[in-house]
């Protein structure tokens, strides 16, 4: 068997497809944090892609790992010359493989920030990229604003101190090369964030003004920021997933990438510092990113969550397991339909409901094997930006919210920690243990779990949001997942 790295290339079977250019000959254009799964089936895909097409030679990818975890990703890269394996898992049932070359280097921040900093003030370096999870941006759900008081900020807003955050890391690099006469790079977020570019201006400025008000303003008015949508299902790699690529496709990787064969990456074109032909792999590359990323968000991301905690808490643990269930599908549909759609503006050349089909069709395919437990982790993070908004816009244009106060009663039932069986839930989320002590009391206090002004604002307060809510926690209780969505597709009261 043959271990996955530069050597092992010319040896790989043919149903495997292998970089067509000569990596040797690639320089580093692009700085990314984050290169978890999504990142390298996506944005490192589209590159690999126009590097097999003949061109992007020097827009080869340095990846960075932030967090100490991340040091097992830079084994990894090490190990295996930043080659992986992706494999397209179709709804038919086959799997297409492709090693991945546009990875060129890993860095890992803990050990060595100084090579991380430097990299990103080279000349070459035009576009800082970010993965960074929809935690990552630091700042407060309800006010918007960049949360100063976070300890690793805290410690990176110190007089010299050694980066440890992307804020102090980016800002440092960027600070050097207003200090060299370099022109900056443009930072492009990928993360699953209304406004993502426009996040992540506000949050990177607001970090470098209190390090430094004038590299502050210099960031404001020189540095781009990009909005973007992106989408490809990609569950976390199993043990199983090594299995089967060392079985189809006889290479031994040991962190090969699985996602479905749908891809969509829609990017505002705002570089000046020049990007790769993007469009040329399949970007669409757009004046107005806004109303794509709304149905994204809004339909796909929030779907996911309408489907998570209902499904795990009625025992399922894959998306395809729910999504094949009419009765579950059919309350996705109803969701997308009723109160998602209204919220969204009008999209030009956009079949909705195509799109929303599509969507289930997506999430039923079980050769992908999402786990429920993907969806449902960090729910924190994803709930405020996805599902709230569709909340507020419909309380305030007198739109539906019972199935949108459902999920949020969904979410509050799933953080009591047992499902319908009584068998143990691992929640997973940096506000765990808040979130577990609010659920603990939603049979005596029904109000518990939303009255955190941090994740729900004032809605605790909206009588048509509690009387939504408070009844599909109640009915969860009483008669669990099934019969308050029965009851909510009949439009009984739950």
């Amino acid at each position: 068997m043959n271990k996955l790295n530069s050597a092992s290339l010319s040896g790989l079977p043919a149903r495997l497809s292998v970089p067509g250019y000569d990596r040797s000959e690639l320089s580093v254009g692009i700085v990314h944090f984050g290169v978890g799964g999504f990142h390298r089936a996506h944005q490192a895909m589209y590159v690999d892609r126009l590097m097999n097409d003949g061109g992007a030679r020097d827009w080869a990818i340095c990846g960075v790992g932030v967090l100490p975890g991340d040091s097992a990703m830079k084994t990894v890269m090490d190990a295996q010359d930043c080659l992986y394996t992706l494999v397209l898992k179709n709804p038919d049932g086959t799997r297409e493989g492709r090693v991945i070359g546009s990875i060129i280097e890993y860095l890992l921040a803990p050990e060595d920030p100084e090579a991380v900093i430097e990299k990103m003030a080279a000349p070459g370096t035009r576009i800082v990229s970010l993965t960074i999870t929809e935690g990552g941006y630091n700042f407060h759900h309800v006010t918007g604003e960049f949360n100063a008081a976070n300890p690793a900020v805290a410690e990176d807003l110190q007089p010299d101190a050694v980066p440890t955050t992307v804020f102090g890391l980016v800002c440092a690099a960027l600070q050097r090369r207003r200090d060299r006469g370099l022109p900056p790079f443009t930072v492009m977020s990928c993360d699953n964030i209304q406004g993502n570019g426009d996040v992540a201006r506000k949050m990177f400025t607001a970090f470098a003004s209190l390090r430094d008000p004038e590299l502050g303003a210099w960031m404001q008015e020189n540095v781009a920021f990009p909005n973007s949508m992106v989408d490809r299902i990609t569950p976390v790699t199993t043990d199983e997933d090594r299995t089967m690529v060392a079985r189809d496709f006889e290479v031994e990787d040991a962190w090969p990438v699985v996602s479905e064969d749908f891809e969509q990456w829609v990017l505002e074109d705002h570089f000046p510092q020049g990007r790769p032909p993007f469009e040329d792999a399949g970007v669409q590359v757009v004046d107005d990113v806004e109303p794509y990323e709304l149905m994204k968000l809004r339909l796909l991301n929030a779907s996911h969550q309408a489907l998570c905690y209902f499904g795990y808490l009625a025992g399922y643990r894959y998306a395809h397991e729910v999504c094949q269930d009419p009765l579950f599908s059919g309350f996705l549909l109803d969701y997308m339909v009723r109160e998602a759609t209204p919220t969204l503006a009008p999209l030009p050349g956009v079949d909705l409901d195509a799109y929303r089909h599509r969507l289930i069709e997506r999430f039923s395919n079980e050769h992908v094997r999402d786990t429920l437990a993907r969806l449902c982790a960090e729910s924190s993070d994803r709930i405020p930006k996805w599902l709230l908004p569709v909340i507020r816009e419909n309380l305030a244009s007198g739109g539906e919210i019972h199935r949108s106060a459902a999920i949020v009663a969904s979410w509050s039932r799933y953080a009591e920690g047992t499902d319908e069986q009584g068998a143990p839930i691992e929640v997973v989320d940096r506000l765990r243990e808040p979130l577990m002590a609010a659920a603990a009391r939603n049979r005596a206090d029904p109000l518990a779990f939303v009255e955190d002004r941090d994740l729900f604002g004032d809605l605790a307060s909206n009588d048509r949001f509690v009387q939504s809510y408070t009844a599909a926690l109640a009915s969860l209780h009483e008669h669990g997942a099934r019969t308050t969505l029965e009851d909510l597709a009949a439009g009984r009261p739950t």
